[in-house]
């Protein structure tokens, strides 16, 4: 009995002097953690995606209560996040407008020409680097899926060779603008809604033999828009987004259906040639 006695004394001194290291220890090493923190991580996008430059979501939103890193470099959050951050930190903030990316590339199946048949590892830098590719505009999207193996959200599938990007999914992370080797992914304003979807800036007869899409730069949207908002250089129709109004006059000219117009759904005619 005695014995029995003895042993529940020594666990409880033990259990009690344990107890008070573990208190001790706890007031000497605990680390205060600033509830801002948890505030800003609350507000971003949630993907952990990287767009910001920083490893992840906890560490972006460390890095803005500690003042690395600012209220609104986080694409995903918008611009509602980025206000929200703001004020958390008590800062100001400028707020830029959403990009979002845009594939500039028209070149599906049946409409670019091909260079050879592509059996090999899908991937596009890989394929980019045999004989310049499968397709034979070097502009092209090649179509093998890098932007969409770095999509976090899903966001993006392959569709007739091309890439085609969900934008109810889409968080505008612009990784896969990053991972495009071409740079057929780039990332615009989302007001922008007229834009060339092309970037051959090869001469016309040359463009023509690759792609039936290919801008040739014949002039017309040129001549069409009444505001001066599009030039043509290097073969090529260059639009003014700070000119252009959105009308789309010059996606309804243009003979290569190349000029995009998302609110008017042009171009919905079949190719001319």
């Amino acid at each position: 009995m005695m014995n029995i006695l003895f042993a529940v004394l020594v666990l409880g001194v033990l259990g009690l002097a344990f107890g008070l290291i573990l208190t001790y220890a706890e007031k000497k090493f605990r680390v205060d953690v600033d509830e801002r923190i948890g505030k800003v991580r609350a507000c971003l996008g949630g993907a952990n995606c990287g767009a910001c430059g920083y490893a992840g979501c906890d560490n972006f939103a460390e890095a803005v209560v500690k003042g690395e890193a600012k209220p609104n470099s986080c694409p995903p959050a918008g611009e509602k996040g980025a206000k929200e951050i703001a004020a958390i930190m008590g800062v100001e903030t400028s707020v830029e407008e959403k990009k979002v990316p845009r594939v500039l590339c028209s070149g599906r199946a049946g409409v670019a020409f091909s260079r050879y048949r592509y059996d090999g590892y899908k991937n596009c830098a890989v394929a980019d680097g045999l004989a310049g590719g499968p397709k034979m505009c070097r502009f092209s999207c090649i179509g093998l899926g890098d932007c969409m193996d770095h999509c976090v959200m899903g966001a993006i599938s392959i569709v007739d060779g091309l890439a085609v990007i969900d934008y109810d999914k889409c968080i505008s992370c612009g990784e896969c603008a990053k991972h495009c080797p071409r740079g057929a992914i780039q990332m615009m304003p989302v007001s922008q809604t007229v834009y060339v979807n092309c970037r051959n800036t090869d001469n016309a007869r040359e463009a023509k033999s690759v792609c039936m899409s290919a801008c040739i730069g014949c002039g017309r949207c040129k001549r069409e828009c009444k505001y001066d908002a599009i030039y043509i250089e290097n073969f090529f129709a260059h639009i003014d987004p700070e000119k252009c109004t959105r009308c789309g006059a010059c996606a309804s000219v243009c003979p290569c259906t190349a000029i995009k117009d998302l609110i008017n759904g042009l171009p919905h005619r079949p190719n001319f040639y």
